[in-house]
């Protein structure tokens, strides 16, 4: 397939799980009936979003299985509608707990699992790390009915080396679905545009809209969810308040032509690298 429509979607979530999914069903059926054919939704979106608000024994009770209710739930829509729907959970493996995007495939299957790598504490009002593992799936490319695509998970929009990496191993387009808020949306806009354009593949990043409160603090989250063009190009972009999707038409194979004309992954130099591969900068020497 050469061309692939593809659609990020942003909803207010609330603490009822039934609300949050039928919200979400009825925003991804509106995309897939204006012809997208792979929806984001975004971060946490069945729940109130705790990790930024509560410190707390009580959402360890939200987490849930690879193949716990919400992603049986958007497989059974992925099938009826042909659509791909990257999931993102809060998940539960034995004693571990992730942040995690199920890959789901047009006709329902799971192709697999990425958990979100880097995991933010220190921000304020952002308590991630009490309630998650780092990931360690590392970063992947998974070959869809539409396109090779590769997904991380908001935190892991700042690090160019995510994105760097689902492009090596093939991604056609990069998937970020997102919760967040505050006043950083023109940085965080900017460092995932760079992303688009440091690899030559489209981008597709959700968001969240509404306020939510907690015990521990309360965010606003001011939507924006957009999509940007190969060169970093924004070419859809969402409202601040509403529950919407953006969609947008990419020629795979036109932009494909564009990667490799443009010789960036020609001229690369992974023998100078090294120090990338350490914190202090410093590349290891034996001893």
């Amino acid at each position: 397939m050469t061309s692939v429509t593809v659609a990020a979607m942003q909803i207010a979530s609330t603490k009822d799980y039934d609300t949050n999914m039928a919200t979400a069903e009825k925003v991804i059926r509106d995309a897939a009936a204006a012809g997208a054919q792979i929806v984001l939704p975004g971060e946490m979106f069945s729940s109130h979003e705790f990790q930024f608000m509560e410190m707390d024994v009580e959402p360890f009770k939200l987490a849930e299985a690879l193949d716990g209710p919400t992603v049986s739930h958007m497989r059974a829509l992925a099938k009826e509608l042909s659509i791909v729907i990257p999931t993102n959970i809060f998940e539960k493996a034995n004693n571990a707990y992730f942040n995690t995007n199920v890959i789901i495939d047009a006709d329902g299957a799971i192709l697999g699992h990425y958990r979100k790598s880097h995991i933010p504490l220190g921000l304020p009002g952002c308590y991630e790390k009490v309630y998650s593992n780092p990931g360690d799936t590392g970063f992947l490319a998974f070959g869809t009915a539409y396109g090779r695509i590769g997904t991380a998970v908001c935190w892991d929009q700042w690090f160019p080396e995510a994105a760097r990496i689902m492009a090596l191993k093939g991604a056609e387009i990069l998937f970020y679905p997102s919760a967040i808020g505050s006043d950083c949306h023109d940085h965080w806009q900017t460092v995932m545009r760079g992303h688009a354009a440091a690899n030559i593949v489209p981008l597709v990043c959700s968001n969240r809209v509404g306020h939510e409160k907690g015990t521990l603090g309360e965010v606003t989250y001011f939507g924006q969810a957009f999509i940007t063009g190969p060169q970093g190009e924004v070419v859809e972009k969402a409202d601040k308040t509403s529950d919407m999707f953006i969609a947008h038409t990419f020629d795979l194979a036109q932009i494909a032509e564009m990667r490799a004309h443009w010789g960036l992954f020609r001229d690369r130099r992974p023998d100078l690298y090294g120090p990338i591969l350490t914190l202090d900068g410093n590349t290891k020497t034996p001893v």
